[in-house]
């Protein structure tokens, strides 16, 4: 489904999109900052926004555009998260939405906006006006590549996806952009991902399609624990596909879901993967569970432990600290009916440490890619949680963090 050429192509394979990334000097590094991405045809919209009390200017002025139903272009600059920012942030973020509204011909409350970057620095606005006109000017059936480095941070590479299916003898695509590396904490992370589609859905469905992955897909990822100030995911759906419009939850509607989800798991997991010096991507799966909430919280208490993390990037097999994050995650457990493998070894059982081959171990312990199993033995449910090791140059980017 996901063809390396086709993720490449990223929000503008579906039909009728166009984005473009440019260098307006928001960046101290002089790279790409400022990103346009736009659909002439009028868009059903989505979107999912942080949690924090602090949310930035910009959350507040995209969920008014949420809430229309319609959309026709994101805007969204790195460098400077405009959070924090007061009334200027706020002033800040709508002339984003006038600028972009007046060189497309539409209106204000067409364009959702975005921003990331160092939080309490109002954004510079010459060079945003500029960065704007410049990037609508560019706009281009192959610019994905270009918007997808333009939101980028302390990411190593932009991430990108893409798919195609068919509804109702019809070709529908689908194309992401995200980014996101470090302040990632569910509900949400700071993460940015934007998600393009041809398909023709009404904004109602569209809206709980995105709500409900969300819950299985960005908010199951964790870095650092910290949750951002600017984190959105948006979903621009302009029908250009011709498929007769999804406005009941019925074979097209789960078809069309099931693909979403699959795109937005998979642009987690790779954020996760791209944590800040990381080294080791970790998938924590809690199985026998109660219920999918009790199995999250274990496994985000096991994913977000800093002794757990340091002993992957260590390669230290300290079954101790996974059980002992276990152990005190606030759900029920029972220690003789737990089991815990790394790599499909089991290193806990029964309430002592498994006896296990050491050298298989230690292989386990040196790859890059390691899943850490745990069965609480008490149910039928389960959930998987994503995250990475702590290196020592997780330390000193966010010691010197600049962008």
């Amino acid at each position: 489904m996901f063809s390396e050429a086709m993720c490449k192509a990223g929000v503008t394979y579906p039909q009728g999109f166009k984005a473009a990334g440019v260098k307006a000097g928001v960046k101290k590094s002089g790279n790409l900052d400022v990103a346009v991405i736009y659909t002439e045809k009028e868009a059903s919209v989505a979107g999912v926004f942080t949690q924090n009390a602090v949310a930035a200017a910009p959350v507040f002025a995209s969920k008014k555009v949420v809430a229309t139903g319609k959309a026709h272009a994101i805007t969204a600059n790195a460098g400077c998260a405009n959070a924090c920012t007061g009334e200027q942030g706020t002033k800040d973020a709508a002339a984003m939405q006038s600028i972009t509204a007046e060189v497309l011909g539409c209106e204000p409350l067409d364009v959702v906006v975005a921003s990331t970057g160092i939080i309490g620095v109002n954004l510079p606005m010459e060079k945003m006006e500029a960065g704007i006109k410049q990037a609508v000017s560019e706009l281009s059936e192959h610019g994905s590549e270009t918007a997808g480095k333009a939101i980028i941070t302390t990411d190593t590479y932009s991430k990108s996806c893409a798919a195609e299916i068919e509804l109702g003898g019809k070709k529908v695509r689908f194309g992401a952009i995200a980014k996101g590396s470090g302040m990632i904490q569910p509900n949400m992370a700071t993460m940015l991902c934007f998600i393009t589609t041809d398909a023709a859905i009404d904004s109602k469905l569209l809206q709980k399609a995105l709500s409900e992955i969300t819950e299985v897909s960005f908010n199951m990822i964790s870095i650092d624990g910290d949750m951002s100030t600017n984190d959105m995911v948006i979903v621009l759906a302009n029908g250009e596909a011709g498929n007769e419009e999804i406005k009941v939850e019925g074979a097209d509607y789960e078809k069309f879901k099931a693909t979403l989800q699959e795109l937005c798991q998979g642009l987690a997991q790779r954020i996760a993967a791209d944590g800040e010096g990381a080294t080791k991507f970790l998938t924590v799966h809690v199985s026998g569970v109660k219920n999918f909430a009790d199995g999250k919280t274990i496994a985000m208490s096991v994913a977000k432990s800093p002794l757990v993390k340091t002993a992957f990037f260590g390669e230290d097999p300290n079954w101790g600290r996974v059980i002992c994050a276990v152990g005190y995650a606030g759900v029920e457990m029972v220690p003789e009916k737990t089991v815990v493998k790394f790599g499909g070894i089991p290193v806990y059982a029964y309430g002592v440490g498994a006896e296990h081959d050491e050298e298989a171990l230690k292989q386990v312990m040196s790859q890059k890619d390691i899943v850490i199993d745990i069965d609480m033995g008490l149910g039928e449910a389960e959930a998987t949680v994503w995250t990475c090791d702590f290196s020592y140059e997780y330390v000193k980017i966010n010691g010197e963090y600049h962008t």
